[in-house]
């Protein structure tokens, strides 16, 4: 009769062998990331430069349709003087309309790659996770609050992107928070074409935050508590603009993340527009 010997588990051996399977998960897991993250990046860059060949924005000079929106006691040496004579930009939508119906602006920022087509869906999740022609990419699109309306501009008007490592979307929106983009004045400034008007905003005040909802109120039930949340905005920024905002005053907010728990946000005052 022969005895076998019952072997020892040597756990060691059983603890090593979890720590390679484990390293082994995580490390497919992350080159399926980076795979993943590249393929939608270069789907975006492709939805970029469809939305780029299909429509470019024309420049057009002051005419006398041209509203330049009243100041109070604005200094001489303010570059909003030089700001109310920069052209507007306007855009033909039919197009794009034809790519994604839900096309309602296009939209530049001075010294940021921002100069894309944005879209208003009923939600402000969709877009989160679907490309300008609607199909499924984590890189999302540039999108304007549900709440907002494209036609009659509120009192604030917000619009979102993802701030993606690659430049694309929102991500160099983070330029502003560089002294390269503080150094040049010129930068000051955002334009917008919808299909109801193209307008030219100045921005006021610029900062990253951690997390929170407490810029994204688009209406207020008087001109004090405007005036109350844009002296909030004015003092959070980490640069002064030197620039005043009144209560009869619009304002234009951009917010896109940082990183997982912070947002970068820019304000900016409407100062022209044209009727279409």
């Amino acid at each position: 009769m022969v005895i076998r010997k019952k072997r020892k588990i040597k756990w060691k051996n059983v603890f090593l062998a979890l720590f390679v399977l484990i390293c082994l998960v995580g490390l497919g897991t992350s080159l399926f990331n980076i795979i993943k993250w590249k393929i939608e990046a270069k789907t975006t860059n492709n939805q970029i430069e469809t939305a780029q060949k299909v429509v470019k924005p024309v420049e057009i000079i002051d005419n006398d349709k041209i509203e330049i929106i009243e100041q109070e006691k604005v200094p001489l040496d303010n570059p909003y003087w030089e700001y109310v004579q920069m052209n507007l930009i306007d855009v033909d939508f039919n197009d794009l309309k034809n790519i994604n119906p839900s096309t309602i602006g296009w939209i530049q920022v001075n010294g940021t790659n921002i100069n894309y087509p944005f879209v208003q869906t009923n939600d402000n999740k969709y877009y989160l996770n679907h490309s300008f022609n609607k199909s499924k990419n984590s890189a999302g699109w540039v999108f304007m609050d549900y709440r907002n309306n494209i036609s009659v501009l509120d009192k604030n008007t917000i619009i979102y992107a993802h701030g993606r490592l690659d430049n694309t979307m929102f991500g160099s929106l983070k330029n502003i928070l560089t002294s390269g983009w503080l150094n040049n004045k010129n930068n000051y400034i955002v334009k917008l074409s919808t299909e109801y008007e193209n307008n030219l905003w100045q921005v006021f005040s610029i900062y990253k935050i951690k997390t929170t909802n407490d810029y994204l109120q688009i209406s207020f039930i008087s001109n004090e508590s405007f005036l109350e949340f844009t002296n909030k905005l004015i003092k959070r920024s980490n640069f002064n603009f030197n620039t005043k905002v009144n209560e009869n005053d619009k304002i234009l907010t951009l917010s896109t993340c940082y990183n997982e728990k912070e947002k970068v946000v820019l304000h900016a005052k409407l100062i022209k527009r044209v009727i279409k």
